[in-house]
C-alpha cells in the first residue's frame, strides 16, 4: 500500500513558532515543516532577538513572554501570510520599534482588519505605503488588552493572531467576531493554545482570552492536511490507493475534511486513529459542495473536477481571491487552457466534465496551483508549469515525492 510522505503542517508550524516564542522556557518542536514560509518565520523570530536552534528533526525556541529581545529590528516576511500577520502582532506585545515588509506578492494581500483591531487596542502602528498592506512599522509599548471587534471574513489568520496575543496582554482580550471564514483553522489555534497552557472561552460570537502567559512544552507537528489533499485526490482520480500516516480521527486540521468530498464523489475512505486511506473506484460523481471551511483545498477539487461524470460546483470561496493569487480566476484560467468548460462568480466556480488537453499551467507564483494541477497531469500527460519551483513555499520536495508515488502506481509522470 503506497504511503505518501507528507511534511509537517505549515499552519501548525507557524502557530507553534509564535506560541513557543511567547512561552516561558524552551519549547521543542518535533518534525516542523521546513519550507520557505516556515524558514522565513524562524528567521523573523531571530531578527526580533529570539533564539531558535534547529536540527534536522526538531527546532528549539527560547521563549520570551516579555516580547522581542532587541529594541529595534527590520523583518522581511517573504511570501508568508502567517509570518506577515503573526510576527507584527507578537512584536506589539514587546517594547521597541519594529519594521515589517514582505514580497511583492504578500504586499498585495490584505492586512487591514488585523491592523485596525491592533490600533483599536492602542498599538502604535503605521502602514508606510498603501493603507492596510505591508510594509508597516510597529512602535511597541506592550498591549493593555480589553475588548475589540474583528472582521475575519477574509482570513481566519486575523483572529488567530489576536487570540495568540491575548495572554501576552495585561488584561486579556475579549474579541467579538462579526464574520469568520475557515473556522476550523481557529479550532487549530485554540487546541494549540491549550497545549501551551491557555484555555480560551467562547461566548457566542465573542472569544475570551485570559492574561497570564504560556508554558513551554514539547510539541509534535502533524502532517499538513492541505498538502495531503493532492495525494488523496491523486488516488481518487486514478483508481489507486494511498495512505497518509499521522492524519486520523484526532487530527487538528479541518482540511482533512477534503476526503469527505472525495467520498461523496465515489472514492472509498478509511479514517483510522492515526492514518487515512483513500481508494479510487474508477469513477467520480459530480457534486455541489460548500468549501468555505476548507477553501485551501478548492484548487485540488477544481483540478480533478473535469474527470467527474457531472458538473462540480464549488461554493462560498470568495476568500480564495485574496490568497497568493486570485485562486478562483487562476483555476478557471488554467482549466480553460486545458480545454475544459468553466463558469465562475464572485464566490463560486463550476466545472463541466471534459477531457483536458496538455498545456502550460500559469501558476501565478502560487504553490497550490502547481500541486493541484500536478494531479490533473496524472490523467493528462504533457501538462507543464511556468514556475514549478514555487512549491518551495510549503513543500520543496513535492515534485520528487509526487513522482515517486506515481511511479509506484506505474504511472509515468512528466518532469516538472
Amino acid at each position: 500500500m503506497p504511503v505518501a510522505p507528507i511534511p509537517g503542517s505549515k499552519s501548525v508550524t507557524a502557530r507553534a513558532l509564535f506560541l513557543a516564542a511567547a512561552a516561558d522556557g524552551v519549547t521543542t518542536l518535533v518534525r516542523p515543516l521546513r519550507s520557505d514560509d516556515t524558514e522565513g518565520f524562524a528567521e523573523g523570530l531571530t531578527r526580533l532577538g529570539y533564539r531558535v536552534g534547529r536540527t534536522p528533526d526538531t527546532w528549539q525556541v527560547d521563549g520570551r513572554p516579555q516580547g522581542p529581545a532587541v529594541p529595534e529590528a527590520d523583518v522581511h516576511c517573504r511570501d508568508g501570510a502567517t509570518t506577515a500577520r503573526f510576527l507584527p502582532t507578537l512584536a506589539a506585545a514587546g517594547h521597541g520599534s519594529y519594521r515589517f515588509d514582505a514580497s511583492e506578492q504578500m504586499r498585495r494581500r490584505p492586512l487591514a482588519p488585523l491592523t485596525r483591531a491592533l490600533r483599536d487596542l492602542g498599538v502604535d502602528l503605521r502602514h508606510e505605503a498603501a493603507e492596510g498592506h505591508h510594509p508597516l512599522r510597529v512602535e511597541a509599548a506592550g498591549v493593555e488588552g480589553g475588548e475589540v471587534t474583528l472582521d475575519a471574513g477574509q482570513s481566519s489568520q486575523y483572529l488567530t493572531a489576536l487570540l495568540m496575543l491575548g495572554p501576552l496582554t495585561r488584561r486579556g482580550l475579549r474579541i467579538r467576531v462579526t464574520d469568520l471564514v475557515s473556522a476550523p483553522y481557529v479550532g487549530i489555534t485554540l487546541a494549540m493554545m491549550r497545549s501551551f497552557g491557555v484555555q480560551v472561552a467562547r461566548e457566542g460570537d465573542t472569544f475570551v482570552v485570559p492574561p497570564g502567559g504560556y508554558r513551554a512544552t514539547t510539541y509534535a507537528i502533524e502532517p499538513d492536511a492541505s498538502t495531503a489533499s493532492y495525494f488523496f485526490a491523486a488516488a481518487a482520480v486514478t483508481g489507486r490507493e494511498v495512505t497518509v500516516p499521522g492524519l486520523g480521527q484526532g487530527a487538528l486540521q479541518g482540511d482533512l475534511g477534503f476526503v469527505d468530498v472525495l467520498r461523496r464523489m465515489g472514492a472509498e475512505v478509511e479514517t483510522g486513529a492515526d492514518r487515512t486511506t483513500v481508494r479510487g473506484t474508477g469513477a467520480l460523481r459530480g457534486v455541489t459542495v460548500n468549501m468555505r471551511d476548507i477553501s485551501d483545498t478548492m484548487p485540488t477539487l477544481a483540478a480533478v473536477a473535469p474527470f467527474a461524470d457531472g458538473p462540480v460546483r464549488i461554493e462560498d470561496v470568495a476568500n480564495t481571491r485574496v490568497k497568493e493569487c486570485d485562486r478562483l480566476d487562476a483555476c478557471a484560467e488554467n482549466l480553460r487552457r486545458l480545454g475544459v468548460e468553466v463558469a465562475t462568480g464572485e464566490d463560486w466556480i463550476e466545472i463541466r466534465p471534459g477531457s483536458p488537453a496538455p498545456a502550460e499551467i500559469r501558476t501565478h507564483g502560487d504553490h497550490r496551483i502547481v500541486m493541484s494541477f500536478a494531479v490533473t497531469g496524472l490523467r493528462t500527460p504533457g501538462i507543464t508549469f511556468d514556475d514549478p519551483g514555487c512549491v518551495k513555499k510549503t513543500f520543496p520536495g513535492f515534485h520528487e515525492a509526487f513522482g515517486e508515488l506515481a511511479a509506484g502506481w506505474g504511472i509515468p509522470l512528466d518532469a516538472a
